[in-house]
């Protein structure tokens, strides 16, 4: 598990990620810790990333109540960037939100809209799909820019090299960094861990952590005269390269968590190894979806160094009429525990209950946890633990695809790479993947090979 290197440098430098994809580890120590405007508390934010889940980030941040304001929108897509421009200028008529936004004409399309916009923040919140994470994080990092980053931060093993050798410029730099796995801010899942991290179950045997969702993904059917990066951008759920597969994409949080209670504090904890196994069983019988390369559901076994496991599963299609749940659980020596309750051995139990009207909200406390961490120069770099889940869940998927059995130290070091790097992509770009037969191709585990380039 490598829970205990001397330190992070030595880590990155033994796994050969200090340079990793010309991501250089210049110290930056001459830039402040606060990144927010010279002489003045107020806070410029960048929304770059205009989906669903980027306009709500940006709605949390804006309702942490501090001196920010809302000053720059960046999409790959000219409409959706306009769209969410326009949508929170609207919001400015509301008292809540007066002097809140003021974006103008910083409104940014295109696959290089993000520099633009990041380029004009002192925080930038990022949402696009999760392939692009390492290179944009990156580009924030080298500007001196705070970030919060959805999560899945990566979808391969060469964008996990990218992320770690930004993780450690950002430490250098004194950057907070929060990534979207908001279990970690919620203060009945920190607790209810510190508990079992301070022996409450003993020796910790498994944990068990769950993403079982008996409803479908989303899908967007193809529109005329659009290019084939245009509809996979639009579909990126669907496709590898962009979110990773639904191991990535969503059950990330629960991995997350389970990693979490294995780590007893090491942020640089994973497992050693992983199998499992995994397929597409029935969105193609249910709906016309069969244009999609992605699993339904993945279940892996992960053995960390102490010999303890994570057994883990995810589906994501809606058969009907089967088992689901969204769910973490640990079990040890003296007993067993479900977010966030804890049952002993030997009698009694615990469950959380929060303080008098304390916030519970994860999505905003998040933002209230970084916004804090800015004012005050504390230390807060969510990186390191969303960077390790997030390689953990492209472990999984690597499993389930070969059929193999997966070490830790062979997937970080030549894993296929999946993401397009250095490549200059644009709407008439060719994908990485292409339909045959108005198919695509989904991996079938025994022929997949997880280290194919």
């Amino acid at each position: 598990m490598k829970q205990n290197p001397e330190s992070r440098r030595e880590f990155l430098k033994t796994s050969g990620v200090l340079t990793a994809a010309g991501v250089g580890l210049a110290s930056g120590l001459g830039i402040a810790r606060y990144a927010h405007a010279q002489g003045s508390d107020l806070i410029k934010v960048a929304l770059v990333g205009c989906g669903g889940r980027g306009r709500g980030a940006a709605q949390d941040r804006l309702d942490v109540g501090d001196n920010m304001k809302l000053v720059a929108i960046a999409d790959a897509f000219e409409g959706s960037a306009k769209g969410a421009a326009g949508a929170f200028t609207a919001m400015t008529e509301n008292e809540n939100y007066k002097g809140k936004i003021d974006i103008g004409d910083n409104v940014f399309s295109g696959f290089d809209a993000y520099k633009k916009a990041i380029d004009l923040c002192d925080q930038v919140l990022i949402a696009t799909p999760p392939g692009f994470r390492p290179q944009h994080y990156a580009y924030a990092v080298e500007k001196g820019k705070h970030v919060f980053m959805e999560k899945p931060l990566t979808t391969d093993a060469a964008g996990f090299r990218m992320l770690m050798a930004a993780n450690q410029k950002a430490e250098d730099k004194g950057l907070t960094v929060v990534v979207g796995l908001q279990r970690r801010h919620g203060y009945d899942y920190r607790e209810w861990i510190n508990r079992i991290h301070d022996g409450a179950i003993g020796d910790l045997s498994y944990t068990r952590v769950y993403w079982n969702n008996s409803g479908d993904i989303w899908f967007r059917n193809r529109s005329a005269n659009e290019s084939e990066m245009q509809y996979q951008m639009k579909n990126w759920y669907h496709f590898v390269w962009l979110s990773g597969d639904n191991i990535c994409e969503q059950h990330i949080h629960n991995l997350d968590v389970g990693n979490w209670i294995h780590s007893k504090g090491d942020k640089m904890c994973h497992p050693v190894k992983a199998y499992g196994m995994g397929g597409l069983a029935s969105r193609h019988l249910i709906s016309d979806k069969q244009e999609s390369e992605i699993f339904d559901h993945h279940a892996v076994e992960f053995v960390y160094e102490d010999g303890s496991r994570m057994f883990s599963q995810c589906r994501m299609n809606d058969p009907g009429n089967v088992w689901g749940s969204v769910s973490e659980h640990a079990h040890g020596s003296k007993g067993f525990g479900s977010a966030c309750w804890l049952n002993f051995k030997d009698g009694g139990n615990w469950r959380y209950q929060s303080p008098g009207g304390r916030e519970e909200n994860h999505f905003k406390v998040e933002h209230v946890h970084q916004a804090e961490a800015i004012r005050k120069g504390e230390k807060l770099h969510d990186g390191w633990y969303g960077s390790m889940a997030s390689m953990i869940a492209v472990m999984g998927r690597m499993a389930t695809y070969s059929g193999r059995e997966i070490s830790w130290d062979e997937v970080v070091e030549k894993g296929t790479t999946v993401f397009p790097y250095g490549k200059e992509l644009a709407w008439n770009t060719t994908p990485p993947i292409v339909p045959k037969d108005g198919k695509y191709d989904v991996a079938v585990p025994g022929r997949y090979d997880p280290y194919a380039g």
